[in-house]
């Protein structure tokens, strides 16, 4: 008997317990905030960090309290914008757009120098601009790739510059940012067309160093009957708001450097 009231005794201690850590637990939860919550599902859902916040749930709640913009993200589907610009009681005027590189140099593109060096696209920029005679091509040494969390973007060693795979690609724009030579775009989704360039060198600069660049002929421009391309700093410029898909610029372009989306 001596053990019973001691056990009994501590029975009714956890008992307390127990009951004061259940009603305390309800009476102190913190309530997550439907608004929040709504908006949190219906984002992508990629945690991709493009938006400026470690994740979803993090923009989420910054978009309800007013301290970012839907235009942030650009892994969210229009549609799913539409919705949370509803809950919120904003207006989404963002078009949605798709990531681009404009740039299909590689190993078309001639070496100036053999560099021998950490392999990132950063450190090579950094010595005289890079390893290429174009100075404003891919390097090819997959800085992108290794911040893409979906494995959408790689350097195919049999062209020598960063590919993106649409299949894989949500659109965050972590690679934009991480490209130093800044060849990684954003264009609108609805686009028919894209330019494989950006280099602004004029036409025998870009012979020298590439055979694939543009070389700023503006037949693209002259034969476009929508009036969407123009030339500027040697480089056709899509008025994509204009273009109609034509695609007279693909057939006219000597280069091949316009491509079809």
């Amino acid at each position: 008997m001596k053990y019973v009231y001691p056990a009994l005794i501590l029975f009714l201690i956890a008992l307390i317990f127990g009951v004061l850590i259940t009603v305390l637990g309800k009476k102190l939860q913190v309530k997550k905030d439907e608004k929040v919550e709504k908006t949190e599902g219906l984002l992508a859902g990629a945690n991709c960090g493009g938006c400026g916040f470690a994740g979803c749930s993090a923009f989420a709640k910054a978009l309800c309290e007013g301290k970012a913009n839907l235009s942030d993200c650009n892994a969210t589907s229009k549609d799913n914008k539409d919705k949370i610009a509803e809950i919120l009681g904003v207006e989404n005027s963002g078009e949605e757009t798709v990531v681009i590189v404009a740039c299909k140099g590689g190993i078309n593109a001639k070496d100036k120098y053999i560099y021998r060096g950490y392999e990132t696209c950063e450190y090579n920029d950094g010595v005289a601009k890079g390893c290429k005679n174009c100075s404003f091509g891919c390097l090819g040494f997959g800085s992108c790739a290794s911040v893409c969390k979906e494995g959408a973007i790689k350097v195919d060693k049999e062209k020598g510059y960063a590919d993106i795979d649409y299949a894989k690609c949500v659109g965050c724009g972590v690679c934009v940012d991480k490209c130093p030579k800044k060849i990684i775009k954003r264009i609108p989704k609805s686009a028919k067309v894209v330019v494989k360039c950006s280099s602004c060198d004029k036409g025998k600069g870009v012979l020298d160093a590439c055979s694939v660049g543009c070389i700023g002929c503006g037949l693209c421009a002259k034969n476009c009957e929508s009036g969407a391309i123009t030339m500027a700093n040697n480089l056709p410029v899509i008025d994509y708001s204009k273009c109609t898909g034509c695609l007279k610029c693909v057939e006219k372009c000597p280069r091949k450097t316009i491509e079809k989306l």
